[in-house]
């Protein structure tokens, strides 16, 4: 897969594939970009917890004028002179035991972080599915328009046809008439066509972040891809029955909310730690300058710093004893919060599995619709082709010709329709079981 890393590399593709374009739109999608600033969000937090194992280091210094009375340092008694005080200290401190709430905080992070990064794969998966859902429907108009402009063709053809035998005296003016409707008819229809391809060729591009001005060209997934659709159908292999087993899904979709279970679960484990006692260790050193204002005689700056020099290390213990049951509803709402989670969780286990099998069984299903449009095309074809004859001869009405030719076209329309939907529905079972879809790579 080529990857497109901006607008700019856009201009140096003369055809895009429907990788290519997933890729692009993955790249550039709004919804991507916020996911992945969500995750380093996560990474951030992941890092704080990790550093709560670090002790804590704090250094702080002050200046201070007294004026008035006051207590002199170096005698320990009241005095009314302005003195300058100046201090120094270091301090360091850590909690050896909290009731391992830092552990279930670093677990939660870890969690989150997983979470994050599922989150950003799953908005990857979907921006690509609705990307190739628009890249599809532009195939699809581009085909209906391709049969529309055969159908104008055509109706061009039998209105010239009709108006030179109406001059030999083998059709007459109302049979002309109806023809004349007819070609009408069509002209519109591709009108109608044209306006739907701009329309889908106008969301695909939003979708994938474009400029409107952009001249985006596609190649035809259609017939690359459903051609060996249909071989494999036309054998009886049928590959979607793996997909419909009981197996353990790993939808990111699913991975994401088992990693918020876990995370709720550490939350919940954490504020439980607060009906346990906390221990910490500290130490520290500290300093200090002191001078009479007005007056020479005082020790050196860094003699006092030598001289006023104490250290300290010192080790507490607390208890929580009552802090008006703010502990009690915190463990309320945690356990709340991680049982929400694990209902959130089956709930999506329980949908996967249903989608799964439901999308298992749209593959199966349209493969055999396909077939059977694909049947219908070739009985419509020569049923058109045997009524057009017989109106040349003028065993038909224009009428029967007009519904023969809206039955084929409407034939080949459903063919092309059930073709497009086997492809994108197959790549929706993909999604459902997990698989690796185009744009995992990109990471």
């Amino acid at each position: 897969m080529m990857a497109l890393g901006s607008a700019g590399a856009a201009t140096d593709t003369a055809e895009w594939t429907a990788e290519q374009c997933m890729a692009y739109a993955v790249a550039h999608n709004h919804s991507v970009q916020t996911a992945r600033l969500r995750l380093d969000n996560n990474e951030a937090a992941h890092l704080s917890a990790i550093g709560s194992f670090l002790p804590y280091v704090g250094a702080s210094s002050g200046v201070q004028y007294n004026f008035g009375r006051a207590i002199d340092p170096e005698t320990n008694t009241y005095t009314n002179v302005s003195t300058f005080y100046n201090y120094y200290s270091l301090s360091a401190s850590i909690p050896v035991f909290d009731g391992l709430a830092r552990v279930h905080q670093l677990k939660a992070a870890r969690a989150d972080l997983l979470a994050g990064k599922s989150s950003l794969q799953s908005q990857k998966d979907q921006t690509a599915l609705a990307t190739f859902q628009e890249y599809i429907n532009v195939i699809y108009y581009q085909g209906t328009v391709k049969m529309a402009e055969e159908q104008l063709h055509e109706s061009n053809l039998l209105l010239k046809q009709t108006q030179v035998m109406e001059e030999v005296g083998r059709k007459s003016a109302a049979d002309v008439a109806q023809m004349e409707a007819q070609q009408a008819e069509a002209d519109y229809e591709l009108t109608r066509q044209q306006n739907m391809l701009a329309s889908a060729w106008l969301a695909l591009k939003q979708q994938m972040n474009l400029p409107e001005s952009y001249e985006l060209r596609i190649k035809n997934y259609e017939l690359r891809v459903t051609n060996e659709e249909m071989e494999d159908a036309n054998h009886g292999q049928d590959d979607t029955a793996a997909f419909a087993t009981d197996e353990p899904l790993t939808s990111s979709l699913l991975e994401t909310l088992y990693h918020q279970k876990q995370s709720a679960l550490h939350s919940l484990r954490q504020t439980k730690a607060a009906l346990w006692p906390t221990i910490s260790l500290g130490a520290g050193v500290s300093t200090s300058y002191y001078k009479t204002l007005h007056t020479q005689a005082a020790t050196s700056f860094a003699q006092q710093l030598q001289n006023n020099r104490g250290e300290y290390v010192a080790a507490s213990i607390s208890f929580p004893i009552f802090n008006r049951l703010q502990t009690i509803t915190s463990i309320r709402r945690a356990k709340n919060n991680y049982l929400i989670a694990v209902e959130e969780y089956e709930a999506k286990q329980a949908e996967l599995q249903k989608l799964v099998v439901e999308a298992a069984n749209d593959v199966r299903g349209y493969r055999k619709a396909t077939l059977q449009c694909q049947k219908k095309v070739e009985a419509d074809s020569i049923a058109y082709t045997l009524t057009r004859r017989q109106w040349s001869e003028g065993l038909s009405s224009a009428i029967d010709l007009k519904t023969a030719s809206a039955t084929l076209l409407k034939s080949r329309a459903s063919l092309l329709q059930n073709r497009l939907t086997t492809v994108l529905k197959r790549l929706y079972l993909r999604y459902y079981r997990g698989e690796s879809l185009l744009m995992r790579s990109e990471e």
